[in-house]
């Protein structure tokens, strides 16, 4: 190998020579220049020829380093191919268990969607019994109208009646008998028909109840269908929440069972108030009849009074007259006191606040502990105290755009900022109340 590489050395020397020999000869013109020139040549070349047989060494040598690695590298790789096929042998092994326990687990989830359609079909039975008891509702609604329309007739018809009757004549104290007869039988009529509107409203009470006790089942059922995918264990533990949600539905149907029952009395009771209206109607008819006629009485006692008080004027002017009068000035004076110092929005709300509301405010503003008389008044108006004092507080937003009541602590009372206004309020209300019970 050596050899071959001084000998190429030697030929590429030679050449160099001749070459530069020539050129230079051929330039110049002179042989003893174009011999310098070429010797000088013959080194560059080795020179060069050296310089390019190192560079070759080097890029051998790293060409071999990078087979030795790349070797190493093939080593490793067939090393871990290895190590593949054992962990791929051992994913298939688990890949069949996992098929068996997937078609275990299908198995199981088919069968837990055959008893959710049964299921579904139940509360599909509960829907059309719901939708029965609705319309049930609305056709007591359609009565109820109905039996309003003719008491509005029945008004026409006695101012029609009043008109001919006052030819009749019939002797006060039987009338005056009768008529308070037949008021306690309508003030019992009216209580029948208060207890009713409470039955009715006691049913749409219930009725959200139902509907969150069904949302609470659908919300079960998801539940159930989410957990199916996990192991046996956690499944028996769903059988079991089916058993309870089962319990559940069961007594759900005694509920709407006795819901039904309950319709059914309220239709007898309104076939019974229906025939007492009837009985109603011919003795109303009768006191009119009688009410006309004493009509006609009052009217000539009225008459006879007029002609005694016009005799006795003529005769001589009451005394006391003149001390009457400005104590009546000076309760008209109050009046108007006590209404100016509340401002106009005030004075609106209070003429929208019904009695029982007025009521709840007196007791938020006197009583210490006034949770016990807001239930007494919310028991006796069938409603709710939360629901007493968020409709207060919905008519003041209304009105003046402020809440009046803060339901945050634990008894709740008048904002410190309204107690004045409120105070004056409820002093004005009970001056009306006594200015109309002095009147009467």
């Amino acid at each position: 190998m050596q050899v071959a590489m001084v000998s190429n050395r030697f030929i590429i020397n030679i050449v160099a020579f001749g070459i530069s020999f020539g050129l230079s000869l051929a330039l110049t013109g002179s042989f003893k220049r174009a011999a310098i020139i070429a010797l000088l040549y013959i080194p560059t070349t080795y020179i060069a020829v050296l310089f390019a047989h190192q560079r070759r060494k080097q890029h051998d040598t790293i060409i071999l380093k990078s087979l030795k690695s790349l070797n190493g590298q093939i080593r490793e790789m067939e090393d871990i191919k290895s190590h593949m096929v054992v962990e791929i042998n051992s994913l298939e092994k688990h890949r069949s268990l996992l098929y068996s326990e997937s078609k275990q687990l299908q198995n199981q989830v088919t069968e837990y969607r055959h008893q959710r359609d049964s299921i579904d079909r139940e509360l599909s039975t509960y829907a059309g019994q719901k939708k029965q008891a609705e319309t049930g509702i609305l056709q007591l609604k359609t009565e109820l109208e109905n039996l309003e329309r003719t008491k509005d007739e029945l008004e026409k018809y006695f101012s029609k009646i009043t008109t001919e009757s006052r030819r009749l004549e019939i002797n006060c104290n039987v009338s005056r008998s009768e008529f308070t007869k037949i008021k306690n039988q309508i003030e019992q009529l009216e209580q029948d028909k208060k207890e009713l509107e409470n039955n009715l409203t006691l049913l749409n009470r219930v009725k959200p109840q139902l509907e969150e006790k069904l949302y609470d089942l659908r919300i079960n059922l998801q539940e159930l269908e989410v957990v199916e995918c996990k192991k046996n264990e956690t499944i028996r533990a769903k059988v079991a929440e089916q058993q309870s949600i089962e319990d559940k539905l069961s007594t759900l149907r005694e509920q709407v069972d006795t819901k039904q029952v309950e319709l059914s009395q309220l239709k007898g009771q309104v076939s019974l108030l229906q025939d007492e209206h009837d009985i109603l109607q011919d003795q109303i008819y009768d006191l009119l009849q009688q009410m006309e006629n004493l009509n006609s009485n009052h009217l000539l006692e009225q008459d006879l009074e007029e002609q005694d008080l016009k005799e006795a004027e003529d005769l001589e002017p009451f005394p006391f007259a003149d001390l009457l009068d400005p104590l009546e000035t000076t309760d008209e004076e109050k009046e108007t006191d006590i209404s100016t110092k509340l401002p106009q929005e005030w004075e609106i709300l209070l003429e929208q606040l019904p009695e029982h509301e007025v009521q709840v405010l007196q007791a938020l503003v006197e009583e210490e502990n006034p949770n016990p008389v807001v239930k007494n008044i919310a028991q006796s108006n069938i409603t709710m105290p939360n629901l007493l004092i968020d409709s207060i507080n919905e008519r003041a937003s209304d009105t003046l755009g402020e809440l009046i009541i803060d339901p945050g602590n634990e008894f709740p009372g008048i904002c410190e900022e309204h107690l004045a206004k409120v105070q004056k309020m409820i002093e004005i209300y009970s001056h009306k109340l006594a200015k109309q019970g002095y009147s009467n």
